[in-house]
């Protein structure tokens, strides 16, 4: 990554259906707060949840937006998600393609 691209970050999370995954993902950019969300159906998460382990279908989703963003999306994300305690984790990529993280840059400064 060049100086002049944006320091890209990514947003993980999961939900229970697509239905709540594209609702959510079409509100995070409705309020211009990522430039994309890529929804991944059919996740299998297996986790400890009050002293037991449970299993449940999920739907993983990946967003893109930028460091100036980010934590103002994380607020927002914990808000609208319908868990009671849910998966938001913030991944700092170590390097990403020129073009994509200049359409990155582009879609998030016209919603400034």
């Amino acid at each position: 990554m060049n100086a002049e691209t944006p320091h890209l970050r990514l947003l993980l999370t999961t939900l229970a259906s697509e239905e709540e995954s594209k609702k959510l993902v079409r509100q995070l950019l409705e309020e211009q707060l990522i430039a994309c969300g890529t929804l991944i159906p059919k996740a299998q998460s297996l986790y400890w949840w009050q002293g037991k382990i449970e299993e449940a279908a999920e739907v993983m989703v990946m967003m893109k937006t930028d460091e100036m963003t980010s934590l103002r999306c994380m607020e927002r994300l914990a808000e609208l998600h319908p868990y009671e305690v849910p998966e938001i984790i913030l991944l700092d990529p170590e390097r990403v393609s020129a073009p994509y993280a200049a359409w990155i840059k582009e879609t998030l400064r016209k919603t400034e």
